[in-house]
C-alpha cells in the first residue's frame, strides 16, 4: 500500500506530545540551572564578601558567554543536529552548574557563569528546530506555551524548598543537587530523542498530519557567511522580534536574578517568606505562557492571519508588563506582589516571540535565525543584571532599577507595533 494511502487508514500516533515533554523537562534544567544562584545569593554574598554591583556583574557574565555564542550554537545545531547537539550542551551546562558549589572565590564564579552561558547557548535554537520540524503551525504556540512553562516550574513550585534546602545544608548544596540531575538526564536524552524521520514511535499518519502544518523541514542548511547573518537581522520581522523580545527577557532576567534579593532586602521578607512570594510571580508567568499559547493559536484559526495571532497576545503582554513602573509606589507587599504577579504573567505571554520567529525563519536557517534572534534578546542578560546592581549600590534603592524594566516593556510595544510588519515564511536566498 502506497505510504499516502496508509497515512488516510491509520489513526495518527502522538508522539509528537512525548518528545514535547522531553523539551519541557530539559527547559525546565535549563532555567533552573541558570536561576538558582538567585535563591542563593543572599548566603553566597555573605560568605564570598560580595557588593550588589559585583554581584549583578556575576550574574550577567552567563549572559555574556550565552549571547556570544548563540550564533556558533545555532551553526552547531544546523551542522550536528538536535540529538547530539542537545545532549552535549545538558550535559556539559549542568557540570558547570555542579562546580558552582566548590567555588570559593568571585574570579571562580565568573569563570563557571561563563561556562554556563556558553554550554546553555545551543539550547533554545534546537527547541525552535524541534519543534518546527515536531509540530505543525497551527500546533507550534501550544507547543512552544507548554516547554515555556519549564521557564518558571523550577522557581514556581519549588522555591519554598530551594530556600529551606539552602536554610538547611547550605547554598552549595543546592548547585550540587541541581547539577548532578542535568547529568543524568543530559545522557538521557541522548539515548531517547530522535527527529521525526528517525524516529520509531511515529507513524505515516502522524508525520502526514506534520508535514501539511509545514513541519519536517528537512532543507539542508546554507553554509555560513556574516552577509547572511546581516541579511537576516535586516529583516524587519527578525529585527523587531530581537528587540521585542530584548524589552520582554529584561523583566524575565529581573525575575531570575534581582527578585528575591528585592524581597528580602527592600522590602524585608525574611528568608522563608521570600521562598514563597518569590513563588507567586512565577506560577503567574506560566499560566501566561500557556494562555497566550491558546489564545495565539484560537486568533490564528479564527482570523487566519499569522500577525494578529502573534503579534497581538505579545502586545498586551508587554503592556502587563509596564505596570512593574508602579511598584516603587506601593508600599504593601501583598499588593505589590499581586502586581509583579501580573506583570509575570504578561511576561509569560511573551514567549511567543519564539514562535513568530519559527514562523518567519526562512527554510534551512532555522537554526542561525533562533540563534541571531536568542543573541540580540539576550543582551537583556547582560544589561539588565549590571544595570540593577549598579543602580541600587548608588542609590540603595531599586526604584530606578523598576522604573527601567517598565520603560524598557513599552519599547518592545513600539517594536511589535510599528517595526515587525506582516508575519509570513520569508524567502531563502542562496
Amino acid at each position: 500500500m502506497p505510504a499516502a494511502d496508509q497515512a488516510l487508514r491509520q489513526r495518527p500516533t502522538r508522539a509528537r506530545l512525548a518528545v514535547l515533554a522531553l523539551v519541557t523537562a530539559a527547559t525546565v534544567l535549563n532555567y533552573l540551572d541558570r536561576s538558582v544562584m538567585s535563591v542563593a545569593a543572599r548566603p553566597m554574598s555573605a560568605e564570598l564578601h560580595i557588593s550588589p554591583a559585583m554581584l549583578g556583574i556575576i550574574f550577567s557574565a552567563f549572559s555574556w558567554t550565552y549571547a556570544a555564542a548563540q550564533i556558533p550554537g545555532g551553526l552547531l545545531l544546523d551542522r550536528l543536529g538536535t540529538r547530539i547537539t542537545y545532549a552535549c550542551s545538558l550535559t556539559l551546562w549542568s557540570a558547570f552548574t555542579l562546580l558552582h558549589g566548590f567555588a570559593g572565590s568571585i574570579g571562580t564564579l565568573i569563570g563557571l557563569r561563563f561556562g554556563l552561558g556558553l554550554a546553555e547557548a545551543p539550547c533554545y535554537p534546537c527547541n525552535s528546530r524541534i519543534l518546527a520540524s515536531w509540530f505543525p503551525q497551527g500546533e507550534r504556540a501550544r507547543a512552544t506555551g507548554v516547554y515555556s512553562i519549564g521557564q518558571y516550574f523550577g522557581l514556581a513550585f519549588l522555591s519554598p524548598l530551594l530556600f529551606w534546602i539552602v536554610g538547611n545544608w547550605g547554598w552549595r548544596s543546592l548547585f550540587l543537587l541541581v547539577g548532578a540531575i542535568g547529568i543524568a538526564f543530559g545522557l538521557a536524552w541522548y539515548g531517547v530523542y530522535r527527529d521525526p524521520l528517525q524516529s520509531t514511535r511515529v507513524n505515516q499518519a502522524e508525520l502526514a498530519h506534520i508535514a501539511a502544518g509545514g513541519g519536517l523541514n528537512a532543507k539542508p542548511a546554507p553554509s555560513f557567511s556574516w552577509g547572511r547573518m546581516l541579511r537576516l537581522l535586516g529583516k524587519r520581522q527578525i529585527l523587531g522580534a530581537s528587540l521585542g523580545q530584548f524589552c520582554s527577557n529584561s523583566a524575565l532576567v529581573f525575575l531570575i536574578t534581582w527578585f528575591p534579593t528585592y524581597l528580602s532586602t527592600e522590602r524585608h521578607l525574611d528568608f522563608v517568606k521570600s521562598g514563597f512570594f518569590v513563588a507567586l510571580p512565577y506560577v503567574a508567568a506560566s499560566a501566561g505562557v500557556l494562555s497566550g499559547g491558546l489564545v495565539s493559536d484560537w486568533l490564528v484559526r479564527r482570523t487566519g492571519s499569522a500577525s494578529i495571532g502573534r503579534k497581538g497576545p505579545v502586545v498586551a503582554g508587554l503592556l502587563l508588563i509596564s505596570t512593574i513602573l508602579s511598584l516603587g509606589f506601593i508600599r504593601d507587599n501583598m499588593v505589590l506582589i499581586a502586581v509583579m504577579s501580573v506583570a509575570a504573567f504578561g511576561q509569560g505571554i511573551c514567549n511567543l516571540g519564539w514562535t513568530l520567529i519559527s514562523d518567519v525563519a526562512p527554510e534551512g536557517e532555522i537554526g542561525l535565525t533562533s540563534g541571531l534572534f536568542n543573541l540580540c534578546t539576550n543582551i537583556a542578560g547582560i544589561v539588565t543584571p549590571m544595570v540593577i546592581g549598579f543602580v541600587v549600590q548608588a542609590s540603595g534603592s531599586f526604584h530606578g532599577a523598576l522604573a527601567y524594566i517598565g520603560s524598557v516593556a513599552l519599547l518592545g510595544v513600539a517594536s511589535y507595533l510599528f517595526v515587525i510588519g506582516d508575519v509570513h515564511r520569508l524567502p531563502a536566498e542562496g
